[in-house]
């Protein structure tokens, strides 16, 4: 009989919650549990998803209750990585799960010491006006005799969890900008 890991630990948490579970289960709660049909554990949603940080793939399970994610682990049945994890992988669940997270929108005006909160229906039309007013105080034209049409003023930098879709799109749009310096974080 062949066993994965993924039900070598089921079988042996199992086991040990049974062991645990005969020795100090309250009988009388159990019994009037199963009276007056009440849940004995909540329940929990699993969803399979990848891993949002480098290129590899990874496949992550994602625990979710009540619309908040409990546990990420890695999916045992994902062929790239079997169930295992990097660190950072690992550590996936305080991209959800983090009360320092900013989840609000923070300016702080120039020379200003106090920060505000805006929103968005603030900040993309004057991040859009900040990036075109760069651009266009910092247009080159022509080089020599030569027509570019570029601005040294704005880069680009992209991510591994961009799918080839997105780094397209994105692209695009730093080309028709005058983007010159377009990177990638894995040629960092």
């Amino acid at each position: 009989m062949e066993i994965s890991r993924r039900d070598f630990v089921k079988l042996f948490g199992g086991g040990t919650a049974g062991a645990a579970f005969l020795g100090v289960m309250d009988w009388d709660s159990l019994i009037e549990a199963a009276l007056y049909d009440i849940p004995l554990r909540k329940k929990v949603g699993e969803l399979t998803t990848i891993c949002p940080y480098c290129a590899v793939g990874c496949g992550q399970i994602v625990a979710t209750e009540n619309g908040k994610v409990i546990n990420i682990e890695g999916d045992p049945d994902h062929p790239i990585n079997r169930g295992s994890l990097c660190s950072k992988g690992s550590a996936a669940y305080q991209i959800a799960n983090n009360e320092r997270r900013l989840n609000k929108i923070w300016y702080r005006a120039p020379y200003s010491q106090d920060w505000e909160e805006k929103s968005w229906d603030w900040a993309i039309p004057y991040i859009a006006r900040k990036i075109k007013e760069t651009r266009d105080n910092n247009w080159t034209e022509y080089q020599g005799t030569k027509l570019v049409n570029r601005t040294d003023a704005v880069a680009q930098l992209g991510g591994a969890p961009l799918d080839n879709e997105e780094c397209y799109l994105l692209s695009k749009m730093a080309r028709a900008l005058g983007v010159v310096y377009l990177e990638h974080c894995a040629r960092i």
